[in-house]
């Protein structure tokens, strides 16, 4: 804990992934954690509200030790794809002149530099995943209603970043009663899209996500039956977000919907990019939406994950999208698994080059 403790105190000035650091708690609550099963393990919390959030507490009853908040947007910030922190504006560990994404940024950064093995995260349009995609850490948005949310929209739902599928399983141990690890029979039926039928994919992004998913192939990870397509879930989105949902928007809401439930009957595992874009720098994304890949499953409740797919040429990561049906949580982290193992062997991805220290 000391040394978790110091490599914050270290490394946060850079990359101001925090809003708060608990030193004295922590020791405080390390001697009855240590106790119970999670025996103490640091993990680090979304926002100056995460320490209250369900998820947080049920970490803390099974002996997890929250070491501090971490950093999401600013007021009055109309994107949500950076942080700012105690000590400023939260930066990318990968490439400094780069947002690390968001809204869950400090928990992704906190991650990737290897200060804290989890973080809590909560995804309304894709705050775990495009985060979890830009750090190359892993991301897991749950089931929406799966776990208790304040959004009462019915968009966020909560979720995790990790440094590995495995890691969030821990996670999804302890603050869902009932898990049971599922592990996958492979190949896995799967379908990708680079796209889904309406996203201005960056060429480049779309070539490391293609790349990765023809090495699931070979490895025999998944065995691909074609594409998919959705419309585009923008506007119902917003609408929802907004609160009037007119008849267009509900349209595209249950359309996709019923796309996705046809899918879903005869595949297990839809594939795509995290984002259509790498990171963007700290004036913003201008005109592009970073949500575009994502936000079509907080409209449709299901359980999404990131993975690190590898890095364009200019140093920043790419993530792959992993997307399941509604309620096969459990299913989706076991496919995640394999995932990793085969992009990136034992371990941790990226863990040989991770983090702001190379």
């Amino acid at each position: 804990m000391r040394g978790v403790l110091d490599a914050i105190g270290r490394e946060d000035p850079g990359l101001r992934a925090f809003l708060d650091v608990w030193p004295e708690d922590a020791l405080a609550r390390l001697p009855a954690a240590s106790r119970l099963p999670l025996a103490g393990l640091p993990f680090a919390v979304k926002g100056p509200t995460g320490l209250r959030s369900y998820a947080a507490r049920r970490l803390i009853a099974a002996g997890g030790v929250p070491v501090g908040s971490t950093s999401v947007p600013g007021p009055g910030t109309h994107w949500q794809t950076w942080g700012l922190g105690r000590h400023g504006r939260t930066v990318n560990p990968w490439r400094p002149d780069r947002t690390p994404g968001g809204s869950s940024a400090g928990s992704a950064v906190a991650v990737a530099a290897g200060l804290v093995p989890l973080a809590t995260g909560s995804d309304g349009a894709g705050s775990v995943r495009i985060p979890a995609a830009w750090c190359g850490v892993f991301g897991l948005k749950t089931t929406n209603g799966l776990l208790p949310s304040p959004d009462r929209s019915g968009l966020a739902s909560a979720g995790v970043l990790a440094a590995s599928a495995a890691e969030a399983e821990t996670y999804l141990h302890c603050v869902l009663d009932g898990y049971a690890r599922v592990s996958p029979v492979l190949p896995l039926s799967a379908a990708f899209s680079p796209d889904l039928g309406f996203a201005e994919t960056e060429p480049e992004v779309a070539a490391v996500v293609g790349g990765a998913v023809r090495r699931l192939e070979a490895a025999g990870v998944v065995r691909l039956t074609g594409g998919f397509q959705l419309l585009d879930p923008a506007a119902a989105w917003l609408a929802v977000r907004g609160g009037d949902v007119r008849p267009p928007e509900a349209e595209v809401r249950a359309e996709n919907g019923r796309r996705l439930d046809a899918f879903f009957a005869r595949t297990p595992l839809l594939l795509t990019p995290v984002t259509p874009n790498r990171p963007h720098g700290h004036e913003g994304p201008g005109d592009t939406f970073s949500t575009a890949l994502t936000w079509a499953f907080n409209l449709s409740g299901h359980p999404a994950a990131s993975v690190p797919a590898g890095f364009t040429a200019d140093g920043c990561p790419v993530g792959l999208q992993l997307v399941a049906a509604r309620g096969r949580d459990a299913h989706l982290l076991g496919a995640a698994g394999a995932v990793e193992r085969a992009l990136w062997g034992p371990g941790e991805p990226f863990a040989h080059v991770r983090g702001p220290r190379g």
